[in-house]
């Protein structure tokens, strides 16, 4: 059965969502999102696997201009926010470096390295004393030798130790694993329509004491003419979870104290204002017992009328629990956006 193309008018179908065209067939809905149709019966789709990345949605772009930032200004915080391979090299390179630069010193007076010829040698024997290694085929022979290996034994001291405290803090930094869905889903409780969301510990333990704020960021004018930008948190329906396991879909009533409640108007006023939407979670790890933290960032085109997301967790007879992350991301249309109240209105 092929994919489908258009979007169902009687029957609900599974919409998987993604950035690129898929056997080239793509369908779109809710102005400018792209969606991928797969139908719930016929076929059983092919199985996919997800992986966890902090994407663009997670960091906040914000670019400096004007700003002299020395090098060695904040050191400690720049080493522990640098990417693992970045750290590396730089260790790498300072590492080589010294070992170069105590190798001219040792090559500038011949004969106080024993047994040591040319600069070669002296590369290894400061290699040597730098690790303490120390095989003893050379050694320092004269004054000299034995100044410069004081030296370098204390840059061997102090690198090592700083090296190692930065490598261990890197590594024991606590870190959230918070998977956010991809996009914002529009549907009717009760006959009141709320905006859902939904998130997932990738990691399979226990996160206690969860919270979750949702703010909506916008553009404002005040009546001097100052363009302001005003973050408006929007209440949630459960903004707490005491226990952090399974699938996590809070909520946001869309009433009159809603800044989506008003139909198209109220969107095309959002649009203007240059609306984003951003989603930070708290929580205290059980297995390391430290705070976490995670945050998202979603635009209006993200969100998807009138549709839910597809059930991932299924409990099993034994009454495991079993999460189908392969689906986490997709969505079912339940029918056209007109439908919800709000905007029909």
């Amino acid at each position: 059965m092929p994919i489908a193309r258009l979007r169902p008018k009687t029957r609900a179908s599974i919409f998987r969502l993604g950035r690129r065209r898929r056997r080239g067939w793509t369908t779109k809905v809710a102005s400018t999102v792209m969606l991928l149709a797969v139908p719930r019966d016929g076929e059983l789709r092919p199985p996919r696997k997800i992986r966890f990345a902090t994407g663009p949605r997670a960091r906040l772009s914000i670019r400096s201009r004007g700003q002299h930032v020395p090098f060695f200004e904040d050191l400690y915080h720049k080493v522990l926010a640098m990417p693992w391979w970045r750290f590396f090299a730089y260790t790498t390179a300072g590492w080589v470096g010294t070992n170069i630069v105590f190798a001219i010193l040792y090559s500038m007076e011949a004969g106080c390295v024993a047994n040591a010829v040319g600069f070669e040698d002296a590369f290894y024997f400061s290699v040597q004393t730098l690790a303490t290694i120390g095989y003893g085929a050379m050694a320092p022979a004269t004054r000299y030798g034995h100044i410069v290996v004081v030296f370098e034994a204390l840059v061997g001291t102090l690198g090592v130790a700083l090296i190692v405290g930065v490598t261990f803090a890197k590594f024991a930094r606590p870190t959230a694993r918070v998977l956010f869905s991809e996009k914002i889903v529009c549907s009717v409780r009760d006959g009141v329509p709320h905006l859902v969301f939904r998130l997932a510990n990738w990691r399979a333990n226990m996160v206690v004491e969860g919270q979750l704020r949702v703010i909506i960021l916008l553009r404002e004018t005040t009546r001097e003419g100052e363009t302001i930008r005003v973050p408006r948190e929007l209440p949630l329906v459960r903004d707490r979870t005491a226990l952090f396991a399974f699938p996590w879909v809070p909520m946001h009533r869309i009433d009159e104290q809603s800044p989506f409640w008003g139909g198209p108007s109220a969107l095309e006023k959002l649009r203007e204002q240059g609306a984003e939407i951003y989603l930070a979670f708290t929580g205290l790890d059980e297995t390391i017992g430290q705070p976490i933290h995670a945050r998202h960032m979603y635009r209006l085109d993200d969100i998807i009328w009138n549709a839910r997301h597809v059930d991932v967790l299924t409990i099993e007879p034994d009454g495991g629990r079993t999460i189908d992350f392969s689906s986490f991301h997709d969505v079912e249309v339940l029918g056209d956006h007109s439908a919800i109240p709000w905007i029909g209105s």
